[in-house]
C-alpha cells in the first residue's frame, strides 16, 4: 500500500507528539530519580521535592502525559478524517 503525502503528514505529526511525550516520560522517570537526592533540597507541599515526585508527582504527570496524548490524537483523527465512529 502507497502512503499518500497527507498519510506521511498524519504519521510524521504523531511522531513528533510521542517523541517530545517518551522524552517527558524520560526525565521523570530517570533524571527526576537520578537527581533526587539533591531535589531534596527543595520542599514541595512540606516533603523534600526528589521524595514528592517519586512518590507522586510522577504518577501525576504520567496520567497528564496520557491525556495530552488522547487529546491531541482525537484532534488529529478529526483533522484527518480517520475518527472512530460511534457504535450503534
Amino acid at each position: 500500500m502507497e502512503l499518500t503525502d497527507k498519510h506521511r503528514e498524519y504519521w510524521h505529526k504523531n511522531l513528533v507528539v510521542t517523541a517530545i511525550l517518551l522524552f517527558i516520560w524520560f526525565v521523570t522517570t530517570f533524571v527526576v530519580a537520578w537527581y533526587s537526592r539533591e531535589l531534596n533540597a527543595i520542599s514541595f507541599l512540606g516533603f523534600p521535592l526528589g521524595f514528592y515526585m517519586n512518590a507522586q508527582g510522577s504518577l501525576a504527570i504520567y496520567v497528564l502525559l496520557i491525556w495530552i496524548y488522547q487529546h491531541y490524537m482525537n484532534k488529529l483523527d478529526i483533522e484527518y478524517g480517520v475518527e472512530e465512529g460511534e457504535d450503534e
